[in-house]
């Protein structure tokens, strides 16, 4: 390539950096002019803006950019001058023409001359109504008197300053210089001066060590001293005296160089450590871009949408300043498209509807960003008509997701859940805009890959409220180090409610699982070591160790052997070879380049659903009960009454057997497929399956088809009995009759003591 090749190849993608910026100036004032079209400050940013962009496609040579900015610059002349009002009709048309300007300064996307040609011909008809539709109005390009414009090569938010000399090629923002470096070199940049803060952390041990060592020493002064005088009560020789002397000065000797150097090596790893978090904090510093960044042309498809939908919609951000860092800012755009879409065509109701409301023709959407505890925290509201929780209800039943009565009972709160499902969507038939079911859980799918989450607030009429939480950054997290299975494990903050020690009078069994009592309401206690698959550990302190977690509605407590204390650490992602580890996001080090793994909370909590429904959840042992737990005969009890439940499973755990409970028969199959009982109590009655249905299936599998069952029902006919024990029960119990010994004697009866 030639040196003139090089220089065009340089000015075109220079060009291309200024077009993204002078369009976001356009777009930007285009849209306050459409809501108030004299706006003299307005007027001056556009007109600018396009003449700059006007300048510059003249200097690379590009003649279509010069022809479309020119016919958009006398149009915003013209409004300056008072002699054009601009209506919707012009600010569509310069939209338009903003569009093809970003086309134009985009190799791979560049209009044909009959595009340009075609809107230099309706601008000028706009700006003429008199004219003929074949003459365009505009000036011979030979008359343009072109004064030149600085070339950007970088993004400019504000209104263009002042033309300047070029200088190297380089811009300045915010007053300082502002030069262009590689997401890879960037990245790079941060991984380099995370492992240099790792390392130096390295030195505290070392540092620990020397510190006891000097220790020691000062130990073994004050004993030879005390060995010197046991000694002067005893005669000795000349050179034993001269040889105790000797090591006593060259102890002190060494003792004086080792506190000399550890004096040095503290105040170097002291130096080393701030340069290091230093280093660290500007790299991570340069990754954090305001989240005005994300903001790009969204108020634009707002308007753009709303008006093909017949509908005026203004977006009002909040926030735009707000730092966040470039990872997140890129993976936050496509949920945002979609949060604002979404409100422009299900929020936002047509003018018509908003005025026979009481509401202004033009809706409202905010959008408000805000750093809280450590997140990004994003507020996307509408005063639109709010989510319609009848019509909710219809379409769950209608896609066979829950009976009719179970939707009837369903809360607000559940309802909105519903919204979240895949495939779920309020629209009877598909339009360009939405009806494809592939909207929230696209949202909820893109927060949760950001460790963030994403809940929906409504009130009827009024509009609807979505509240996302995500990490600043990907970079680092602020954790809490624990200790499962002799490994350590990290739990991000965000995700923990509180850390507690909990007596053993603290916990509680309810229906066989572990419970404690925490802020008004029972929670219920898992072992990290079942969740993680570390070898359970012995429990013999007074209290037990618990990290309360939870991720929106779902909360639980997760016993762990030992807190290690709060660490920030730099995320590692995992190899993808690896694929998605269970309960784990990435890796980190610690201060003493030991790995810790980091807790994936949702994907964790998913497991303990899991544990649950399948009734494999453990009992944490204590003082070495787990042998005994393990010998203990298993009974499942399966009834939809939490009170029999509750008394069946007293009554066989006062007898010495291990019980597991399952609310009803899809419940409780699952718990028998994946894990392996004695015995099956269950009722008949039962939503979603009930015990006849239950037994059939389990009669039918070879592996559970000789397990005993017994059937408790209040159902007390003979043909009612005669219907569960052909479906294969071995024992029928009526509930209106029976008494504890009469249950406990049948137990016995059909597998024997508890005992193995």
């Amino acid at each position: 390539m030639t040196p003139e090749q090089m220089r065009d190849a340089s000015l075109l993608e220079l060009f291309s950096l200024e077009a993204e910026a002078q369009t976001q100036v356009l777009s930007a004032g285009l849209l306050a002019l459409e809501r108030n079209p004299t706006q003299a400050d307005q007027l001056e940013s556009c007109m600018r803006a396009a003449h700059s962009l006007k300048g510059a496609a003249r200097i690379v040579g590009i003649d279509s950019g010069v022809s479309v900015a020119h016919v958009m610059e006398d149009c915003l002349v013209s409004a300056q001058e008072g002699r054009l009002l601009l209506r919707p009709e012009h600010i569509d048309a310069l939209l338009q023409g903003t569009d093809l300007l970003m086309r134009i300064a985009t190799p791979t996307n560049a209009p044909q001359p009959a595009d340009i040609e075609a809107y230099v011909a309706l601008m000028g008809r706009l700006l003429d109504p008199s004219a003929p539709a074949a003459v365009v109005a505009t000036r011979p390009m030979a008359e343009l008197q072109i004064e030149p414009a600085p070339i950007l090569s970088a993004p400019i938010v504000d209104e263009p300053a002042e033309p300047t000399p070029r200088k190297n090629k380089r811009t300045t923002e915010g007053g300082e210089r502002v030069l262009r470096v590689t997401a890879e070199r960037l990245n790079s940049l941060l991984d380099l001066s995370s492992k240099s803060l790792v390392e130096t952390q390295r030195l505290k041990p070392h540092l620990a060590t020397m510190q006891r060592l000097k220790r020691m020493q000062n130990n073994g002064l004050r004993a030879l001293e005390n060995l010197n005088v046991h000694l002067k009560e005893h005669a000795l020789s000349l050179e034993a005296l001269e040889s105790l002397e000797d090591a006593r000065r060259l102890l002190a000797e060494s003792q004086q160089l080792l506190s000399e150097k550890n004096a040095e090596l503290d105040e170097f790893a002291w130096q080393a450590s701030q340069r290091a978090q230093v280093l660290y904090d500007t790299a991570l510093a340069c990754r954090m871009r305001p989240f005005a960044d994300v903001l790009s042309g969204q108020a634009r498809m707002v308007r753009d949408l709303g008006r093909s939908l017949g509908k005026q919609v203004r977006l009002e951000i909040e926030g735009e300043k707000t730092q966040v860092d470039r990872d997140v800012l890129e993976k936050l755009e496509a949920p945002l498209t979609h949060l604002l879409r979404n409100a422009v065509d299900h929020g936002i109701e047509t003018p018509e509807q908003r005025l026979r409301k009481g509401k202004p023709e033009e809706g409202l959407i905010r959008l408000r960003a805000s750093h809280q505890a450590g997140l990004l925290v994003l507020e996307l509201s509408d005063d639109g008509g709010g989510v319609d929780l009848d019509k909710v209800r219809r379409s769950i039943v209608e896609r066979q997701l829950s009976p009719a009565e179970t939707a009837a009972q369903l809360s607000e709160e559940e309802l909105l859940t519903f919204l979240f499902l895949p495939g779920f969507s309020l629209r009877e038939k598909v339009t360009e805009v939405s009806g494809r079911g592939v909207g929230l859980d696209a949202v909820q799918h893109m927060v949760r890959q950001l460790r963030g989450a994403v809940v929906l607030e409504q009130t009827a009429g009024e509009g609807s409220r979505f509240h996302l939480e995500v990490p600043l950054t990907l970079s680092v997290v602020r954790s809490l180090v624990v200790e499962v299975g002799e490994e350590a494990y990290a739990f991000p903050l965000a995700h923990i409610e509180r850390m507690c020690d909990l007596a053993p009078e603290d916990i509680v069994q309810v229906e066989g699982r572990q419970h404690f009592w925490h802020e008004g309401q029972h929670v219920g206690l898992v072992a990290a070591s079942q969740l993680l698959n570390r070898p359970a550990s012995q429990n013999d302190g007074a209290t037990l160790k618990v990290v309360v977690i939870r991720e929106r509605e779902a909360i639980y407590g997760v016993a762990v052997e030992r807190f290690v204390g709060e660490r920030t650490l730099v995320v590692l992602p995992l190899d993808e070879r690896l694929g998605k580890v269970q309960d784990i996001s990435a890796g980190a080090l610690l201060d003493d380049g030991s790995v810790v793994l980091i807790v994936d909370v949702e994907d964790m909590l998913r497991s303990v659903d899991k544990l649950l429904n399948t009734g494999r959840l453990e009992r944490i042992a204590r003082h070495g009960n787990q042998a005994a737990e393990a010998a203990r005969k298993r009974v499942l009890v399966v009834d939809d009454s939490l009170t029999v439940r509750e008394l069946q499973r007293k009554l066989l755990l006062n007898r010495g057997y291990d019980v597991a409970v399952a609310v009803d028969g899809m419940d409780g199959w699952n718990a028998l497929r994946s894990e392996n009982f004695d015995l099956l109590i269950t009722d008949i009655d039962m939503p979603r399956m009930d015990g006849i249905e239950l037994v059939t299936l389990l009669r039918r599998d070879n592996r559970l088809q000789s397990l005993p069952v017994m059937v408790v029902s209040y159902k007390d006919r003979e043909e009612d009995r005669r219907r569960g024990l052909d479906a294969g029960a071995d024992y029928y119990l009526a509930k209106a009759s029976f008494h504890d010994d009469a249950l406990l004697d049948a137990v016995v009866e059909l597998i024997g003591g508890a005992r193995t």
